[in-house]
């Protein structure tokens, strides 16, 4: 036991439940009788505490500086040091993998898209219900905000099905100039090859087993799983069609991005103009290894 309320709490514990006298209880607890004594101050971080773990059990993936974020947007704080020491106290911090120390080779810089629209990305993701019943997922990305156009979930999407998604973003207006993709079969084949061919977008493919290439997508896909599908059961496709769709909304209208200066994809997009496009984005890029 380390701080002073918990030995107080120990220590009239003591008193109470054994009888010990107060100068034997402090002395069991490392404690000054005058700390023992001692009539605590009113909390004057209670409000903010309180707000802090509602958010934490709403967002159970997001850690101390997207939360800190949020109470920002509510006004609530102005003090990211305050907030970090209230995650600590409340035990809120969140068991993280330890990264493994690769090795180092030569780095090439990917351009970075100047507005939207102009290169996207797309990946799949598995996933499955709670009868075991397996579901695929295709994300779709634009790299320049961030923005989700669309989650596809179903049993199976093929090239007809990617072909399908794309189209139906095209006829809402949204399509790029480049789609990124790995070299899976449902990217390679015909149908997305004429699809493309037909409406002018040109396909870009990275070298096989090199998805770091696609870092942007593969990024997303970790947030994706972390934030959504590792914290919901699928009882049917409809429901899961659901979930994932408030999921995006909420990616793309609320949650704050880091590589946004904090700002969530819709709303990076209203507020970056035709001047400071290029001047203010020196985060979207990606860095692969050519090695």
């Amino acid at each position: 036991m380390t701080e002073p309320a918990l030995r107080r709490h120990a220590a009239r514990q003591i008193i109470e439940v054994y009888g010990y006298s107060e100068r034997r209880a402090c002395q069991l607890t490392d404690l000054n009788r005058r700390t023992l004594r001692r009539v605590p101050s009113p909390d004057r971080d209670k409000d903010l505490r309180m707000r802090l773990r509602e958010l934490a059990e709403e967002r159970r993936r997001f850690g101390c500086p997207r939360l800190y974020l949020l109470l920002r947007r509510e006004g609530l704080v102005v003090n990211h040091k305050r907030v970090e020491r209230l995650y600590r106290e409340e035990a809120l911090s969140l068991r993280l993998r330890p990264k493994r120390k690769r090795q180092s080779h030569l780095r090439v810089v990917q351009p970075a898209p100047t507005g939207p629209n102009e290169q996207w990305a797309m990946d799949f993701v598995s996933d499955s219900l709670d009868n075991g019943r397996r579901i695929k997922v295709l994300t779709i990305i634009d790299l320049w905000d961030r923005r989700c156009p669309k989650l596809e979930a179903d049993s199976s999407i093929p090239g007809e099905g990617v072909v399908r998604v794309l189209e139906q973003l095209r006829q809402r207006g949204e399509y790029p100039k480049h789609l990124r993709s790995d070299n899976g079969p449902e990217f390679t084949g015909r149908a997305l090859d004429q699809w493309a061919t037909s409406v002018g977008v040109q396909l870009e493919f990275i070298r096989p087993g090199r998805p770091m290439e696609n870092g942007h997508v593969e990024s997303f896909n970790g947030k994706f799983r972390e934030e959504c599908l590792n914290a919901h059961a699928f009882q049917s496709l409809a429901e899961a069609r659901d979930i994932l769709e408030a999921w995006r909304q909420d990616y793309n209208t609320a949650r704050p991005h880091s590589a946004l200066g904090g700002l969530a994809p819709e709303e990076y997009g209203r507020t970056m103009n035709e001047e400071n496009r290029t001047s203010q984005n020196p985060n979207l890029r990606v860095v692969y290894s050519a090695g």
